[in-house]
């Protein structure tokens, strides 16, 4: 499940540093409101055993933004991206925002003017499909970020996938490629470097698993903003 929430921001840009960096704090806060207990167990310990967070964001978007360098501009049509393909991480984040009226994100408080659900079920049927992300795919090999046409990226990118579909009990996506990617991009987050770049990817899959991308994203740190799927 994938919930649009249209905002205004009360500034008229943030920080490059500040797009990415509250969008976990963000997350726990909301699941925190309605279940404090899902979202501890989240936070310590990941799903099903896992330490993977089943967690889509897609960070503020603002159409008809000008262009200015060294800062993310915003305009009056925002809007932010959750989605979770787990059922109680998703309607516990569907309730939290239905009683907000703004989101703190960084610096900036965002006014929520209404949201939107997407259930997303059905939109696709199995077999070869195409995935592209907006925000950049972040993985790594021995400690260290990759971008598409690195050693061991394709690898990592394929073994990401499949990990998550058998979180989700769905069989593993086959015959993955890197058909297009973005420039490098470079956000610090909590003290670290994320450094990674948005792709287009083919493969071979079940649609409930691309269904279930779509609402959790491609690569790492998809709960800070990374790799959300379009």
């Amino acid at each position: 499940m994938r919930l649009r929430v249209d905002v205004v921001s009360d500034a008229p840009s943030l920080a490059w540093d500040d797009l990415h960096r509250p969008a976990r704090g963000v997350v726990y806060g909301l699941l925190r409101e309605h279940d404090p207990v899902l979202a501890q167990s989240l936070h310590d310990e990941g799903w099903r055993g896992q330490p993977l967070k089943p967690v889509g964001v897609a960070c503020p978007r603002f159409r008809g933004a000008r262009r200015k360098k060294g800062v993310y501009t915003t305009s009056p049509q925002g809007s932010v991206w959750f989605a979770s393909p787990v059922p109680e991480i998703a309607s516990a984040l569907v309730a939290a925002l239905a009683r907000r009226t703004e989101i703190e994100w960084g610096t900036v408080k965002l006014r929520v003017r209404g949201f939107t659900v997407d259930i997303g079920e059905g939109s696709v049927a199995d077999g070869p499909v195409e995935v592209a992300t907006a925000t950049p795919v972040v993985v790594r090999h021995d400690g260290r970020d990759l971008l598409p046409g690195d050693d061991f990226y394709l690898e990592r990118v394929t073994h990401n996938l499949a990990h998550k579909a058998d979180v989700l009990g769905l069989p593993a996506p086959r015959g993955v490629r890197v058909l297009e990617a973005g420039p490098r991009r470079r956000f610090a987050v909590r003290g670290a470097p994320r450094i990674g770049a948005r792709v287009r990817l083919a493969m071979e899959a079940d649609a409930r698993f691309v269904d279930a991308l779509r609402s959790w994203g491609v690569g790492l740190d998809t709960i800070q903003g990374f790799g959300w799927v379009e």
